[in-house]
C-alpha cells in the first residue's frame, strides 16, 4: 500500500492526517483500516505500543460516526489516564475538519463534574478509562446501551491492572449487535477469555508474532554483582549523555531509592510509582515529555499506558517477574519506525531467568560490557568536543563581550586555551572515574567485596554504604573545609535532602559539590558545603525559586541550631538516645537490687 488515498478514506480525514504529515500507512493500519470500512466484523489485532493501532481504529470509526446526531456510537477503553488523554487528543487531530465531532475523555484523578457537562454537550466518541467509564454509566450520566463500536486498547494491560471485573460490567451493557475491536501487544489466557465471551467470530490480524517484542529494538544485557546494579547504571547512563529512557524497578520503594540517588549523583532524573498524587505524576510526567528530564524510574504499574516517543532506551533494573512484561517494557522503545536499546541489569545468578525471557521474545539477548571509566571519560569528551562544535554563534548577542574576553584569554596560547575549556566541563569526570573498578570481573569485584568488608561493613556488605560512612568519616574529621549555609525553605514545602541536593546541582550546574550534614526544619534548612563552592551556591541561587517560593541562601549564624531535626546525622543522634535508654535502664534495675539487699 502506497499511500492512505488507498485505503478509502474521506476527503476531511485525508486532509486532516496530510496536515499531520501521515504519508505512508503502517502495517497495522494497512491491514485494519479496510476491515472496519467494509465490513461490522469483531476483531483482533496484535501489535506493539507505538505501531500506529490509535489511527487504525480511530480513522475508520470517525468517518462511520453519524454526526448529526449527538448520542455516543463509539467507546474506546484504555487503561491509564495518560494513554487516555493521548488517545483523545489524536483522534481530535484527526477529525479536525470533520464538521460537528465532538469526543470526550473520561478518567480518574480529575473533576467528575466537568466530565459529565462535557457528556451532556453530546459526544459520538467517548474516550475512557474502565473505572471513570463504569461510574458514569452507574450513575446513568454516560449511556452505552445503543453504541456500535467498542475499542479495548492496550486490553492485556487492562487485565494486569486488575479491570477484569470493570471490563466485564462494562461491556455486559453494551448490544450485542455492536462492532468490538480488541487490541493488544500479547495474548494471555485472559484476552481469550474476552474474546471468546464477548465477540463473534472475530478476525484476527497481526502486525507482528504473538508475544513477540519489536524488531528494530536492540536487546543488551550486562552482568554484575546485585551490590553493583546502580553503579552499572550509573555507567550506562554516563555512557550514553543524550540518553532518554525508563529504568524499570520492581518495588515502589526501590524506584524512589534510585531516583534519589541519581538526584543526589546529579543526574537528571525522577521517580514515578503509584505514592505520587495525581499532580505530582502529572509534573513529572510533563516534564518528562518536554525531555526536561533524561531519566524516568518508574514501576511496571506506574508506566502503564505511557504513550512517550522517540525514547533510545529501556533499562530494566530489574528483570519483570512475569515474562510478558517485558515485552511491555521493550515496546516502549524503538517506535515510529525508530530503533531503540531494551538492557536489562542482571546480577550473577539471574542468568537461568534471561534464558526464558528470551523464549518468549524470540529472540538472543546481546552480553554488553559495563563501561569503564576511561571510556566513559573520551566519550563524555567527544561529546562536549561535538556539542562546541555544533554550537550557534549569535553574533549580534556576543559582540559586546568579545572585547573584554579576548583581553582576559590573550595570554593563552591555542593549545592552552583548548585545554583549560576541556577542562572546565570534563573535570569531574576524570576525578569520579580515577581508579574506577572494573564491574565485569567477577574475581575483582569479589576481591574488592572481601577488602571492603572490615568492622561494620561487613554486616551491611554493600561498598556504597561503606564508602559514603568513610566518606562521613573524613567530613567529620575536616570540618574546617565545610561551611554551614541557611536556606528559607523547609518540611512544610516538601523539601527533603534529595530535593534540596538536586536545587544545588541545578543551579550551580555541578556535580562534584560535596555537601555534608543536611538538617531539614518546618520552614527553613540548613547544610553543610564544601567551603570552597560558598561563593558559588550563594550567587548561584541569585534569582531561584523552590515551588514558587524565592530562594535565600547565607551563610549560617553559629548560634542558629536545628535542634530535633530530619537530618542525615539523625542516625547517630538516635544511637545517642538509645544508650541513654541503656544507662536509665541499667541504674533502674540497679537500683531494684539495692532496694532488694537493703
Amino acid at each position: 500500500m502506497s499511500n492512505f488515498e488507498e485505503l478509502k478514506l474521506n476527503a476531511e480525514l485525508l486532509s486532516a492526517i496530510s496536515e499531520l504529515g501521515f504519508v505512508t500507512p503502517t502495517p497495522i493500519q494497512e491491514m485494519v483500516i479496510p476491515v472496519l470500512l467494509e465490513s461490522e466484523k469483531d476483531l483482533v489485532g496484535l501489535a506493539q505500543t507505538g505501531t500506529g493501532k490509535t489511527a487504525a481504529f480511530g480513522l475508520p470509526m470517525i468517518q462511520k460516526a453519524d454526526t448529526s446526531i449527538k448520542q455516543t456510537q463509539g467507546l474506546i477503553l484504555s487503561p491509564t489516564r495518560e494513554l487516555c488523554i493521548q488517545i483523545a487528543k489524536d483522534l481530535a487531530a484527526y477529525s479536525k475538519n470533520t464538521k460537528n465531532l465532538r469526543v470526550t475523555a473520561v478518567y480518574g484523578g480529575s473533576s467528575i463534574d466537568t466530565q459529565i457537562t462535557e457528556l451532556r454537550k453530546g459526544s459520538q466518541i467517548v474516550v475512557g478509562t474502565p473505572g471513570r467509564t463504569l461510574d458514569l454509566i452507574k450513575r446513568r450520566r454516560l449511556d452505552v446501551s445503543k453504541i456500535n463500536t467498542v475499542v479495548l486498547d492496550e486490553a492485556d494491560e487492562m487485565l494486569s491492572m486488575g479491570f477484569k471485573e470493570d471490563l466485564d460490567a462494562i461491556l455486559e451493557g453494551t448490544p450485542s449487535t455492536k462492532q468490538t475491536l480488541l487490541f493488544s501487544a500479547t495474548m494471555p489466557q485472559e484476552i481469550t477469555r474476552i474474546a471468546k465471551k464477548f465477540m463473534n467470530n472475530p478476525v484476527e490480524l497481526s502486525a507482528g508474532t504473538k508475544n513477540v517484542a519489536a524488531e528494530n529494538v536492540k536487546h543488551l544485557y550486562c552482568e554484575v554483582h546485585a551490590r553493583d546494579r546502580y553503579e552499572a547504571l550509573k555507567r550506562i547512563s554516563d555512557m550514553n549523555p543524550k540518553i532518554y529512557g525508563i529504568v524499570f524497578c520492581r518495588t515502589r520503594r526501590e524506584t524512589k531509592e534510585i531516583a534519589d540517588k541519581l538526584i543526589q549523583d546529579g543526574y537528571n532524573a525522577d521517580a514515578l510509582h503509584g505514592d505520587l498524587s495525581q499532580a505530582q505524576r502529572d509534573s513529572v510526567m510533563t516534564k518528562f515529555r518536554s525531555k526536561h528530564l533524561q531519566l524516568l524510574v518508574a514501576t511496571d504499574v506506574a508506566a502503564r499506558g505511557l504513550d512517550v516517543n522517540e525514547l533510545t532506551h529501556v533499562i530494566n533494573f530489574n528483570l519483570p517477574d512475569e515474562n510478558e512484561i517485558y515485552i511491555h517494557r521493550s515496546g516502549r522503545t524503538g517506535r515510529a519506525g525508530k530503533s531503540g536499546i531494551s538492557l536489562s541489569i542482571l546480577h550473577m545468578r539471574e542468568k537461568h531467568k534471561l534464558r526464558s525471557v528470551e523464549k518468549i521474545v524470540g529472540r538472543k539477548f546481546e552480553k554488553m560490557m559495563v563501561p569503564s571509566g576511561k571510556e566513559i571519560c573520551a566519550k563524555q569528551l567527544y561529546n562536549l568536543v561535538d556539542k562546541v562544535e555544533k554550537v550557534e554563534i549569535d553574533e549580534s548577542q556576543i559582540a559586546p563581550f568579545m572585547d573584554e574576553i579576548y583581553k582576559k584569554l590573550e595570554w593563552l596560547n591555542r593549545e592552552d586555551l583548548i585545554k583549560k575549556f576541556v577542562s572546565v566541563e570534563f573535570n569531574r569526570f576524570l576525578a569520579y572515574y580515577k581508579g574506577a573498578r572494573d564491574l565485569n570481573s567477577i574475581e575483582k569485584s569479589r576481591e574488592d567485596s572481601r577488602n571492603s568488608r572490615d568492622g561494620s561493613d561487613r554486616k551491611r556488605g554493600d561498598d556504597r554504604k561503606g564508602r559514603d560512612r568513610d566518606r562521613d568519616r573524613e567530613r567529620r574529621k575536616g570540618d574546617e573545609n565545610f561551611t554551614r549555609l541557611f536556606i528559607n525553605v523547609g518540611s512544610s514545602t516538601d523539601l527533603n535532602p534529595a530535593s534540596l541536593i538536586g536545587l544545588i546541582n541545578k543551579y550551580t550546574s555541578e556535580r562534584n559539590i560535596d555537601v555534608g550534614k543536611i538538617e531539614i526544619m518546618k520552614n527553613f534548612s540548613f547544610f553543610e558545603v564544601d567551603k570552597s563552592y560558598e561563593k558559588k551556591i550563594i550567587t548561584s541561587f541569585g534569582e531561584a525559586e523552590y515551588h514558587n517560593i524565592p530562594l535565600v541562601i547565607e551563610v549560617a549564624n553559629p548560634k542558629q541550631s536545628g535542634g530535633g531535626s530530619s537530618s542525615s546525622s539523625g542516625k547517630f543522634k538516635r544511637r545517642d538516645n538509645f544508650k541513654k535508654k541503656d544507662n536509665f535502664s541499667r541504674d533502674k534495675r540497679k537500683g531494684k537490687r539495692d532496694n532488694r539487699k537493703s
